[in-house]
């Protein structure tokens, strides 16, 4: 059984697989990506999506592209939530797609692949609409963030 403590809720390796997956997807792409962890939400996961994403910084990158994954342990709701620059970009049920499969994945229990290839898919979608450029900056922190 994981703990509910979003601290605990990944092992080291499964953390480190899961930022390793962060960090593979953004050397194809200026857009970033962040994993979040709640313990327990008050109110809609979306909404408290975008206030961590805005506590995260993550409306401040240059191309407004910022793709963030949230999870709250305890209730088990999951929210993906894009910026501005890559939610004009993708087609309307984009966001559904990537969600049921990382949905469907956390409900067979395989929190990380889930994870993981959300990642990828997200990462993919990144590289076609802001390709990596030679001066790009890794604008946000790839480790998973709790609170």
């Amino acid at each position: 059984m994981r703990s509910k403590e979003p601290k605990k809720f990944f092992s080291p390796e499964e953390s480190a697989q899961i930022v390793a997956a962060i960090e593979q997807a953004e050397k194809l792409t200026s857009g970033e990506i962040r994993v979040h962890l709640e313990r327990k939400i008050k109110s809609d996961a979306f909404e408290e999506a975008k206030r961590v994403f805005e506590k995260l910084g993550m409306t401040k990158t240059a191309e407004r592209n910022g793709i963030l994954f949230f999870l709250s342990l305890k209730d088990k709701r999951f929210a993906l939530l894009g910026d501005r620059g890559i939610h004009e970009k993708v087609a309307s049920d984009f966001w559904k797609i990537i969600r049921d499969e990382v949905l469907q994945n956390f409900k067979e229990e395989k929190y990380v692949e889930g994870l993981v290839a959300g990642i990828a898919k997200c990462g993919a979608k990144l590289a076609e609409h802001f390709p990596y450029q030679a001066n790009d900056q890794n604008e946000l922190s790839n480790e998973i963030s709790c609170s």
